[in-house]
């Protein structure tokens, strides 16, 4: 195997008026004559001037010795040797000059040759491996909290002593003996798709699960080193550090090469993706007939009508009693009509590059990778009045109906203690197509696939923290920390997969129904309406639709925002775009193969992982679509991801 890499470096001052980090990436040849990279991040300290002096000597003194002495075959070594170096020149720099003494710097450097990663580290900065939207860690932190938490680990924990904070440093480059340093003596196996994040611990402003979101939008090394700067900044913590962040992106050229030979989509399904992506064609939705629900929900509802499947019917394909003239004049309106919309849109809009993305989701790719959120380029041929290209395409009316929700459909049952649980919202018998189509990038939200769901009832709102807080005191559970927002109004976060689903049980115990947590065919339905637009509002990215990361409504980054504050989706459910991202209950699988096509809930595949659905307010427009996945630990949790539940008749 053959890997190349992408790089890119950003950095920010933070709350400080000057810069103590500096960082540096140098391109290198190893020993077989192949691509290698170096990678070095130190953070300065002992103030303005002594700080930067400190990190900006130690990161030319190390380069220079990597310079001289590579390529190795002891990698390792070399970076040991390194270190010494850019010790050795703060040492001679402070007798020199005893104004400076008391400076030094953490570092990490990184060398990564073919699929391997060697490192070494003195202080508390970070080497980060991103693999199957997981974060990993792997060097060692020689800060205090990190010892601390090196003993807890160890199953020695001891207490913290008084007075001592847990980011004072234990070891660190200053010009005296260094107390400890990270240099494994065997490196670390890197796979395609890898991405490596490098960076100080200004870093750790951010959460895991924010980094892993940024991740997951982000397709270069700048955009993301880019992003992670400006999420920092917008969290605005008022004694912020200094914070670099470099970005590897690792992928193997065979592997690239191969995906690039696949075979493209037949012309019938590229016909069909880009009706769904095409944003001036009419957007097809599935019909779904309008039932009189009444409030009790306990009668089982009729099922509706499944809406029929998409058509395409060609000339030769009617009955043959139908006017061959009237057919003919048609076809010709049609094709002059698609003549010059092709024409227009061609002469009016540039189409874009094409590029490479890499997808973290560890799947075989058996389809193209194009982008489902943008529309489909039109091949660059003239299209004649007079030409035939496919057979035309006659849509069904009855496709084209709205899907509407139908007033009095909203109930609520009663808790012991006699007040309401969560409003729900009945959710009528239906067929849709789950997924994105086969031309995605995003391979774990393929293939599309239809999936018959029965009727059911679903949260109205999130999970408030009031309504989790009942059950919390009444479990003797943890209170979850609420950011200073509204019990009342805001929704709740900081709690775990298997707090959701306990939450779920303890309804069920309140309320003699059978609550629980939604199937992600359900959360789907529900949240996009049965629509193949990427948004169940349309296609566009539209400002002041939801809470995210981007989405233009000028509200808090940092947190949640109220309960209901955009407007519901055509089946009456609020925030199922943005603002807390949800749990569901199926376990984790990479792509859609196998999947239930009845609606339940898909068990197997790592059900360490569980799935959450609907982005939140730390994530960019693209991750709140309804057709986006992630995979979270069950057992962990997050600030932002809260619940949703459904109701069985």
């Amino acid at each position: 195997m053959t890997f190349q890499y992408e790089l890119a470096g950003s950095q920010i001052d933070g709350a400080r008026d000057y810069q103590e980090d500096a960082f540096l990436i140098t391109h290198l040849t190893d020993m077989e004559g192949n691509p290698s990279a170096l990678v070095i991040v130190a953070d300065g300290m002992g103030g303005h001037a002594a700080g930067n002096v400190a990190s900006n000597m130690a990161v030319q003194a190390f380069n220079k010795h990597v310079s001289t002495g590579y390529p190795t075959d002891k990698p390792a070594e070399i970076l040991r040797e390194c270190v010494l170096k850019a010790n050795a020149s703060i040492h001679e720099t402070v007798k020199e000059t005893p104004a400076l003494a008391g400076m030094g710097c953490t570092m990490v450097a990184a060398i990564i040759e073919g699929n391997k990663l060697w490192w070494v580290s003195v202080g508390d900065s970070h080497i980060y491996v991103i693999r199957n939207k997981e974060l990993i860690k792997k060097n060692a932190d020689h800060s205090y909290g990190g010892f601390l938490d090196k003993m807890a680990a160890a199953g020695t924990p001891i207490e913290p002593e008084p007075g001592l904070s847990r980011n004072m440093l234990m070891s660190a480059v200053t010009g005296d003996k260094i107390n400890a340093n990270d240099v494994p003596d065997e490196p670390f196996e890197l796979k395609d798709g890898d991405r490596l994040l490098i960076c100080s611990d200004g870093m750790d402003t951010l959460s895991a699960g924010k980094i892993i979101q940024f991740s997951e939008w982000s397709e270069t090394p700048k955009e993301y080193a880019e992003a992670l700067m400006k999420a920092v900044e917008d969290i605005g913590m008022p004694k912020q550090d200094n914070t670099t962040a470099v970005i590897v992106n690792i992928s193997d050229k065979e592997q690239a090469a191969s995906a690039a030979e696949q075979p493209q989509p037949a012309a019938e399904e590229a016909a069909d993706d880009l009706k769904d992506t095409d944003k001036n064609k009419v957007k097809q939705e599935p019909v779904v007939e309008e039932i009189d629900l009444n409030n009790t929900f306990d009668e089982v509802l009729p099922e509706q009508t499944p809406p029929p499947p998409q058509e395409t019917v060609t000339v030769e394909d009617q009955p043959k009693k139908i006017n061959t003239g009237l057919i003919i004049g048609i076809a010709a309106v049609l094709i002059i009509g698609i003549a010059v919309a092709v024409f227009m849109t061609m002469a009016g809009k540039k189409q874009p590059p094409a590029t490479t993305s890499i997808d973290l989701a560890e799947t075989e790719q058996a389809e193209p990778e194009d982008d489902p959120d943008k529309q489909l380029p039109v091949p660059e041929k003239t299209v004649a009045a007079t030409t035939v290209e496919p057979a035309v395409t006659v849509e069904k009316t009855e496709q084209a109906a709205t899907l509407k929700a139908k007033e009095g459909k909203e109930f609520s049952d009663t808790l012991k203690d006699g007040t309401a649980g969560p409003a729900m919202i009945k959710i009528p018998a239906a067929t849709f197509d789950m997924g994105s189509p086969g031309t995605s990038r995003h391979a774990d939200e393929r293939p599309r696939h239809s999936v018959k769901i029965s009727q059911f009832a679903i949260s109205k709102y999130e999970i408030s923290f009031a309504e989790y807080d009942k059950f919390a005191k009444a479990t003797d559970r943890k209170i979850p920390d609420n950011l200073y927002m509204d019990r009342k109004t805001h929704p709740v976060i900081f709690i775990s997969w298997d707090d959701a689903y306990y939450y779920s049980r303890w309804l069920s115990e309140q309320t003699g129904k059978k609550y629980r947590l939604p199937s992600e065919s359900e959360w789907e339905y529900a949240a996009g309406t049965g629509k193949r637009s990427p948004y169940w509002w349309g296609f566009d990215e539209e400002p002041g639709r939801a809470h995210c990361f981007g989405c233009g409504t000028g509200l808090d980054p940092r947190k949640p925002t109220k309960l209901g504050s955009f407007k519901p989706n055509e089946l009456g459910v609020y925030d199922t775009a943005g603002n807390v991202a949800e749990w569901v209950k199926d376990c984790w699988h990479d792509t859609y193969k196998g999947a239930p096509t009845d609606g339940s809930v898909w068990e197997g595949g790592d059900c360490s992982y569980r799935v959450s659905r609907g982005g939140a307010y730390s994530s960019p427009p693209a991750s709140i679509r309804h057709t986006k996945r992630d995979k979270f630990k069950s057992d962990q949790v997050y600030d932002h991801i809260g619940i949703r539940v459904v109701r069985d008749p």
